[in-house]
């Protein structure tokens, strides 16, 4: 599998240019190069926004055709960058937590912003997977008043502690009070307005499907569910992640989820 590691360089991408924050007109902190655009060779009004978080180490060069050969722009919203940009760091101290969420909640409004508007896209899917698969549903619960995405895919969320995660939180300290704070917000409970795909790892996961669906996150009791709206899918395949010999799966259940609910006149692409 192609993977595309350093999507500064990752040939078919152009970098978007985006306004600074408001708050920092010295640039430091600017939203330049944090968001990146790889064009369908089709005319469309359509889009996926893909989040890149903390430690991901890929964008998946599959992932990307398969939206662009079916009349996606595919856009890259890379928030390790605007983390590693705006982190401040005292001694042991670093950016707090919450601080960095709501940072990559205003790198989110403004690329979907752009994406509408100067894009001029009328319908937008919103891809994460792990971390991402956390920040993605909080900023569409956030923001459900106004419409910030057509359509929202999970894969393989990082609710439950694992191997990579802990390296992650030991080698990057930022890490582990970042992961918390996104798992307890979730946990509280969303009320996301748009539909939710949630692919995850088969065997590991204990689901129930259809409108109002909870999932009981595996390690953590049969209390452990968690609501993220009114319309969420579940389905089980195998290693729903991204670089996983399961892609060609998630790719077929993402087609045929995506076919259910986008309109008739593009479901015949998506299959």
């Amino acid at each position: 599998m192609g993977l595309i590691t350093d999507i500064d360089a990752a040939e078919g991408y152009e970098a978007v240019s985006l306004p600074l924050l408001p708050e920092d007109p010295s640039g430091a902190h600017g939203l330049d190069g944090a968001v990146l655009r790889r064009r369908s060779a089709r005319p469309t009004k359509r889009a996926v926004i893909y989040l890149h978080c903390l430690d991901d180490p890929f964008v998946p060069a599959e992932l990307a055709g398969w939206y662009t050969d079916r009349g996606f722009h595919f856009y890259v919203a890379d928030l390790r960058r605007l983390a590693d940009g705006g982190r401040m760091e005292t001694g042991h101290a670093v950016l707090d937590s919450a601080a960095e969420l709501d940072a990559y909640f205003t790198c989110l409004d403004t690329a979907a912003q752009h994406v509408r508007e100067a894009d001029g896209m009328e319908t937008v899917v919103l891809s994460a997977h792990a971390v991402g698969a956390l920040v993605a549903p909080l900023w569409c619960h956030a923001r459900r008043g106004s419409r910030p995405a057509d359509a929202l895919i999970l894969a393989s969320p990082a609710l439950q502690s694992s191997s990579w995660l802990s390296r992650l939180a030991g080698g990057r300290r930022r890490g582990a009070p970042l992961l918390a704070v996104l798992r307890r917000r979730l946990r509280r409970g969303l009320d996301i307005s748009c539909p939710v795909l949630v692919l995850c790892p088969a065997g590991d996961w204990d689901a129930t499907g259809g409108p109002g669906g909870l999932l009981a996150v595996p390690g953590l009791g049969s209390q452990a569910t968690i609501r993220l709206g009114p319309h969420v899918t579940w389905r089980m395949v195998d290693e729903a992640g991204p670089g996983g010999p399961g892609l060609g799966q998630l790719l077929d259940e993402q087609g045929r989820w995506l076919g259910a609910y986008l309109s008739s006149q593009i479901r015949d692409q998506l299959l």
